[in-house]
């Protein structure tokens, strides 16, 4: 389809080439229902562990042989690409079909059958589920990154359901009102630190996350005089979500699918956070004289235009437009020539963070490439600062 508007007596005129690939993220969701058409396929019991292979084998080749899109809509065609309810569509039939997908996994966690099945799941096979709901939970909670951001009362409560999965309601405070407001500080939890290991960042972040979450609803209430007890607290009413969904589940098939649904969460909140760890790696906004950090530019978050994962995550990687325009629909979101480029997808990129040694190996001369071989622009971890100091120079006080 060709977006047309006329501007000035002229006639302007884009079409959107990814159009229809945006539909695969409503693919995402059914991936749990697919590990058992794998499963009848071939037989094998590794076909409960589709999900991770799909996310950190398929989507990395996807993005090595479709290659890039650096193609942007024209200015003049943001506001009507925006208005094609088609797009929203999308992100609004993910959440139902996420859920489903969480319904029948709980199902054979209680120990349910399904034709072709030997009686009910193998532990290791539970297991395997689990982790690959869990893959659909991370992208869930993404999918709960782009409704929350908006105007739209409705979307925001989709973005609720969509976090009840993985108890990670307090994402919808801190990303909008702490994360956006502290990107690429020290301050920040959800920036990474130039030589910090995505190990040690996921429970700095995690913690940290949950913390500002909860002063941030306590200043807001603290504000209107009112005590931050309360069920309008966006933090104990986005954890109602999760308690409803969680407790219903267990009602219908018993207790003991408590442990694969703690499971199938952290795996979805490891996903997010590894997100969260490539965004915004090294990079530090200056401080001003007043104290207070410059104002967010495109070269404070890493940027990626490979086509696989952007369509998987809502072109979440042109990163530096959204932290620009955080209410931006993400079909309009542009790419910036100002912003530092990873050398591939997230989804390659994770499997790469897992590793440090490999991680530190690509990305650190890029970071510095990027600073100008300056130090003491970089958001550095202070446990590598005399190591990084003789390697590239002085650190800044």
């Amino acid at each position: 389809m060709t977006i047309h508007a006329t501007v000035d007596g002229q006639q302007v005129q884009w079409r959107d080439t990814k159009r229809y690939l945006w539909l695969i993220g409503t693919i995402i969701p059914i991936l749990p229902l697919g590990t058992w058409g794998l499963y009848a396929w071939t037989g094998s019991a590794l076909s409960w562990w589709f999900g991770p292979v799909f996310v950190f084998v398929i989507v990395p080749l996807a993005d090595l042989i479709a290659g890039l899109d650096p193609n942007n809509p024209p200015d003049e065609l943001i506001e009507a690409l925006e208005e094609d309810r088609y797009y929203r569509r999308i992100t609004y039939a993910f959440i139902p079909l996420q859920i489903s997908g969480l319904i029948w996994a709980s199902y054979l966690f209680g120990g349910g059958t399904l034709p072709g099945l030997d009686g009910s799941l193998a532990l290791v096979d539970k297991l395997g589920l689990a982790v690959s709901v869990g893959m659909v939970a991370g992208i869930g909670i993404n999918t709960a990154h782009e409704l929350g951001h908006k105007k739209k009362e409705h979307e925001r409560w989709f973005a609720r359901v969509a976090l009840s999965q993985t108890f990670y309601g307090h994402f919808y405070i801190e990303h909008n009102r702490g994360h956006h407001a502290r990107v690429a500080t020290p301050e920040d939890p959800a920036s990474a630190r130039l030589g910090e290991t995505l190990w040690e960042f996921l429970p700095r972040t995690m913690s940290g996350s949950l913390r500002s979450a909860w002063r941030l609803e306590k200043k807001r209430f603290d504000r209107q005089g009112r005590s931050h007890w309360s069920i309008k607290n966006d933090l104990f009413n986005a954890w109602a979500f999760s308690v409803v969904l969680w407790g219903g589940l267990m009602i219908a098939f018993g207790w003991q699918i408590l442990p694969f649904l703690i499971i199938q969460a952290l795996a979805g909140i490891w996903l997010l956070e590894s997100v969260n760890y490539l965004e915004h790696y090294g990079m530090k906004r200056r401080v001003l004289e007043s104290g207070r950090p410059e104002r967010v530019n495109p070269s404070h978050s890493w940027n990626s235009n490979n086509i696989g994962t952007n369509v998987l995550l809502y072109h979440l990687q042109r990163h530096s437009d959204h932290h620009a325009n955080p209410t931006r629909r993400y079909q309009a979101l542009r790419d910036s020539k100002d912003a530092p480029v990873l050398p591939t997808g997230y989804a390659g990129m994770i499997v790469l963070a897992c590793v440090p040694h490999l991680w530190r190996r690509v990305m650190d001369h890029r970071v510095m490439d990027h600073l100008d071989g300056d130090l003491t622009s970089a958001n550095l971890h202070p446990r590598v600062a005399a190591t990084y100091e003789r390697r590239y120079g002085k650190v800044a006080a």
